[in-house]
């Protein structure tokens, strides 16, 4: 899989959203996937990461 550079930025403004949904990042194979509805197959998303001090880094 193609590794994407993440943008760092501390503040986002999108306009002609729909809605957003808040998801947990879980493993899948070597990778990871975020859950999404059907509906959305085909649409551009934006994945938008955010700190999260509690988080522990897995080895």
């Amino acid at each position: 899989m193609k590794k994407v550079p993440i943008i760092k930025k501390t503040r986002l403004t999108i306009e002609g959203i729909e809605g957003f949904m808040i998801r947990k990042v879980t493993p899948f194979g070597t990778s990871a996937k975020v859950s999404c509805p059907k509906r959305y197959l085909g649409r551009t998303v934006y994945l938008v990461i955010i700190k999260d001090k509690s988080h522990k880094k897995r080895r």
